[in-house]
């Protein structure tokens, strides 16, 4: 089932969101929404404070994308389409050593139509359990490390728009502006 999804100036996604510790059919079926959210908007990746929720919780699906990257998952390289979509629970990311940062166009769905440059690491190793309570380990990078790097981002109430430099964001900052008045008429409304 598709959720609504949260935009910019919602307080929601300003909140670090709760560590999860029931893995239960509740958890199962908002990842499931979730993951239907996504691809409806469509996008490539959603977080559970865009869906007004404040968890450790986001989901990631990249099958449909360039494969600009490379990933480990618990020490295999197990084809995307066996593990994607991915459900992220409680994440811990360390960026590798003797990465560069790369800059990239990115943009989100609490910010429709909204796009800048973000300087992220390159590659990164993260820790977290799956729907099931499952640990896992992967390592990335190219547009998926990016891609969780953003999602993971959101659990700690972090936006891409935090990320940009002064000149990039100044560019946006009449659009960034209109979206949060619109968001602040909507929530007024309902």
């Amino acid at each position: 089932m598709s959720l609504p999804i949260v935009h910019y100036n919602s307080p929601v996604l300003r909140e670090k969101g709760a560590v999860i510790t029931t893995f239960d059919a509740a958890l199962r079926k908002l990842s499931q929404d979730m993951i239907d959210t996504m691809h409806e908007a469509p996008g490539i990746g959603l977080a559970a404070q865009q869906i007004g929720q404040a968890l450790q919780l986001c989901v990631v699906d990249l099958r449909n994308s360039d494969r600009d990257f490379t990933w480990e998952l618990d020490g295999a390289k197990p084809p995307l389409d066996l593990f994607m979509p991915m459900v992220i629970i409680n994440p811990e990311i360390k960026v590798l050593p003797k990465t560069d940062d790369y800059v990239f166009e990115e943009g989100c769905l609490s910010f429709p139509g909204i796009h800048g440059d973000v300087i992220r690491p390159d590659a990164i190793t993260v820790k977290f359990v799956d729907q099931h309570g499952i640990p896992h380990v992967m390592t990335a990078d190219g547009l998926l490390s990016r891609c969780i790097q953003h999602e993971v981002d959101h659990l700690n109430g972090t936006l891409f728009i935090d990320r940009m430099e002064k000149k990039v964001r100044s560019k946006i900052d009449p659009e960034i502006k209109e979206l949060a008045l619109a968001t602040k008429a909507a929530q007024a409304g309902s």
